[in-house]
């Protein structure tokens, strides 16, 4: 059984601990004791969160877990020196040590970042380069795993980190159905962006909606204004008319930008050919494709795969 630390600071994030959700259905999905969760603190005893509820937690001590996960409120002082010293003691004494979104502060505090790849949430970032120059900061990531160093973005983001342990100590088909069980709509994987074209465009009404989640389950079709307004139920006029008033963009602009993203994600994690990422996103050929990716990342696909490829 792996042992899992939770180790809070007070006024922590509720969201900190959704990530022991998914070591829990790992469990029940499994139907076998696979991970045993841990909270703990400074000192031990009640600690209470950012929404003032308490919860119990045992005191630090020699960290002898498998797996340590730091989490923090919203505060960016500096944490605790007794949790910075203890986080600093982790690295050489478990296997993995991981932050969730700001909780990156206290393993930047403590060395454990100093020379590593990491992210946190995107409002932090610069906050954390510039406090801690040694740490190579990527802003725009879900998670990143540098040897035994994982940190991960917003809270939410924490989950997907969870995620990824479950796949690298039991193998995906159980990650996938722990996610399953969660009822996530979407698995990310670490190296997507933190931000999502999607929830970018944030159209008011249902049809509009409905049109986008149409556009992304399949990319693979021509996407005209008439197949949109169709899955919009209204004439082309009155869905274009709509469209740019309800997202600011043409359909066509955001047709590319859920292209784009699905491309890059398959770029960056799978082996697919870059002529079969271009026709399963809908960019038809790899030459327009390209200049997409160049318009928009600076890089061509190649470059995106090469680095994804070197972070790992």
């Amino acid at each position: 059984m792996l042992r899992i630390g939770f180790v809070l600071t007070p006024g922590f994030q509720l969201m900190s601990l959704a990530a022991a959700s998914a070591f829990e259905f790992a469990n029940l999905a499994s139907g076998e004791n696979l991970y045993a969760i841990e909270i703990l603190s400074e000192s031990g005893g009640l600690l209470a969160n950012s929404l003032g509820i308490p919860i119990v937690t045992r005191p630090l001590g020699t960290p002898d877990q498998d797996t340590l996960i730091f989490g923090t409120g919203l505060d960016l002082a500096e944490p605790p020196p007794a949790v910075v010293a203890f986080a600093r003691d982790a690295l050489s004494s478990v296997r993995r040590v991981a932050s969730i979104c700001v909780g990156a502060f206290v393993l930047a505090e403590a060395g454990v970042l100093d020379g590593r790849r990491a992210t946190t949430h995107w409002l932090a970032a610069r906050e954390l380069k510039a406090r801690y120059p040694a740490v190579r900061v990527e802003e725009d990531r879900i998670f990143i795993i540098d040897g035994p160093v994982w940190t991960s973005a917003g809270m939410s983001a924490g989950v997907d980190l969870a995620l990824g342990m479950i796949e690298k100590d039991f193998g995906a088909d159980l990650a996938r159905a722990v996610a399953q069980r969660l009822v996530l709509y979407q698995r990310r994987g670490g190296g997507q962006s933190q931000h999502s074209a999607l929830l970018a465009l944030s159209p008011k009404s249902d049809r509009i909606q409905n049109a986008l989640l149409y556009a992304r389950s399949n990319l693979r079709s021509a996407l005209s204004v008439d197949e949109l307004a169709e899955a919009a139920h209204l004439s082309p006029r009155q869905f274009s008319r709509a469209f740019r008033a309800e997202t600011g963009q043409t359909p066509a602009k955001a047709v590319e930008n859920l292209r784009l993203e699905a491309a890059r994600l398959m770029m960056e994690q799978s082996r697919h050919p870059i002529d079969v990422v271009a026709t399963e996103t809908g960019f038809a050929d790899r030459e327009r494709m390209r200049r997409a990716f160049v318009r928009a990342f600076g890089q061509p696909p190649q470059a995106i795969r090469r680095n994804a490829r070197t972070a790992t």
